[in-house]
């Protein structure tokens, strides 16, 4: 095995293993891969309602990693899915703050 392909198994290990340990810490995950501009963003859902994200610094090993992982994966992040998702006051603060409904910025 070539140098490159031993460092990208030891990142797919890496990226699998934080996967792992946040589906663990919720109960379970499901997730969904989105191309960034270079790598890709694993976005997690808790079976809890949390929520997070890991990088990763390719598509590639993104998919090899929530392979590994075991995680169902979706396509995109809507309906269902996205309906998981638990929001709390963080959320509100720092992105949807400005939102009808939302709490003031700076509260």
């Amino acid at each position: 095995m070539a140098e490159t392909e031993q460092a990208d198994e030891r990142t797919v290990g890496r990226v699998a293993r934080r996967i792992g340990a946040f589906s663990k810490a919720h109960g379970g995950a499901e997730g969904q891969v989105a191309y960034l501009g270079r790598g890709a963003r694993i976005v997690l859902v808790g079976a809890d309602g949390d929520w997070g994200d890991v990088v990763a610094p390719s598509y590639e090993i993104a998919e090899k990693a929530v392979a590994r992982a075991g995680i169902t994966v979706h396509e995109s992040f809507d309906g269902e899915f996205a309906g998981k998702v638990r929001t709390g006051p963080y959320e509100w603060s720092r992105m949807a703050g400005i939102q009808v409904g939302g709490p003031r910025n700076g509260a």
